[in-house]
């Protein structure tokens, strides 16, 4: 009996101990449910439509390309190198070329949650999906706009058309169209009233990228001062094509807020100006405004939004300098073209760029537009 007790008593004290074990263990459990139920995912907060900056206080970036990881680190490292470019400057405007398969909205997403971490203003950003970057392995490169304290142009800034060259047989070698776009750009660049030297920004958009490297090359070196940047529009496009646009400080001495300009040897473009000079003491940038679907009332409805955020920030589309379109067919592009011209001064339109691109952000957009304007 004295045995049977001492089972009794060790089978007594397990189950106690089992128990005490059985206790202990739902409260662990319930403060680790507590401290999940707390872990709540923020959504990025919503990019500007519109932003505004000085004139004269304006840099220009691009950031360098990069092979390294997918997608997501690429947006992340681009981010980096443009927070060391831009250092204390508020960038104010983002344009965001995507080549290959990855989610464009991925890059919105990054850009919002980046700037937020850092406890700095968002900018507005416009999301193309381009044929391909000049590397291999390349997804994304920012072109950005900043803001600083230090009055850098004086005299105003001047944004150059895109001087387009193409060649109907899709096969063309692009470098002699790049040679051919680059001298109507000087061309403007002299009429503007500016130089080589003071050009701050030029991007070259091509059919293809092969062959370029001297151009390239060629163009760092007659342009020291500018960020450069070649994007390939289309991964099969069905011609050749070259059109380089840029960004040039203005001399001293020149007056009127927007002058909108065309130059005599250059072919004029149906429904858009060569050259905008620009003097305002400020400009308004807009993100990318996408139109929804492939008719006329479709991208009437876009210009209208364009419009209502143009009037946000005080501005009309009277005071539109720079106008660029990234349309996704032959079709849109000049649909673009019909229903631009009820929208700007037939008489003096903006100056811009519209070439055809692979994608866009929106599986149903027809083309994407972001523009700059003047303001007071």
């Amino acid at each position: 009996m004295a045995q049977i007790s001492g089972i009794h008593r060790a089978l007594w004290l397990a189950a106690g101990m089992g128990g005490l074990a059985m206790v202990a263990w739902p409260a662990k459990d319930k403060k680790a449910e507590k401290e999940e139920q707390t872990q709540v995912l923020q959504l990025p907060k919503e990019l500007p439509s519109v932003v505004v900056g000085e004139t004269r206080r304006l840099s220009f970036y691009v950031t360098p390309l990069s092979a390294k990881g997918l997608l997501s680190q690429q947006v992340r490292d681009a981010l980096k190198a443009l927070e060391r470019q831009a250092g204390t400057d508020t960038v104010l405007e983002i344009r965001a070329f995507v080549a290959g398969s990855g989610d464009l909205r991925r890059v919105r997403d990054l850009v919002s949650e980046t700037f937020t971490e850092r406890r700095q203003p968002l900018p507005a950003i416009s999301l193309i999906q381009a044929g391909g970057l000049a590397l291999t392995g390349a997804q994304v490169v920012l072109e950005a706009v900043a803001g600083g304290r230090k009055e850098l142009h004086p005299g105003g800034l001047a944004w150059l058309s895109a001087q387009v060259a193409t060649s109907e047989d899709p096969l063309s070698p692009v470098s002699p169209l790049a040679e051919k776009s680059l001298a109507g750009l000087r061309q403007a660049a002299k009429a503007a009233g500016t130089e080589a030297g003071r050009v701050l920004r030029i991007t070259c958009f091509v059919s293809a990228l092969d062959g370029l490297n001297p151009t390239r090359q060629q163009v760092a070196a007659a342009y020291p001062r500018a960020a450069v940047n070649f994007v390939q529009t289309q991964r099969e496009p069905l011609r050749a094509v070259s059109g380089c646009e840029a960004v040039a400080e203005l001399p001293e001495g020149g007056r009127g807020r927007l002058q909108l300009l065309n130059v005599e040897g250059l072919a004029p473009v149906p429904g858009e100006s060569q050259i905008a000079r620009v003097r305002a003491p400020r400009v308004v940038f807009t993100g990318g405004q996408v139109s929804f679907g492939y008719e006329d009332q479709d991208a009437r409805l876009a210009f209208e939004r364009i419009r209502k955020e143009l009037e946000r920030a005080g501005v009309t589309p009277g005071d539109v300098a720079f106008a660029r379109f990234y349309p996704l067919s032959q079709k849109i592009a000049d649909q673009v073209r019909r229903v631009r011209a009820a929208f700007f001064d037939a008489a003096l339109p903006p100056a811009g760029s519209l070439l055809l691109f692979e994608g866009l952000p929106s599986l149903d957009a027809g083309f994407a537009v972001d523009v700059v304007a003047v303001k007071d």
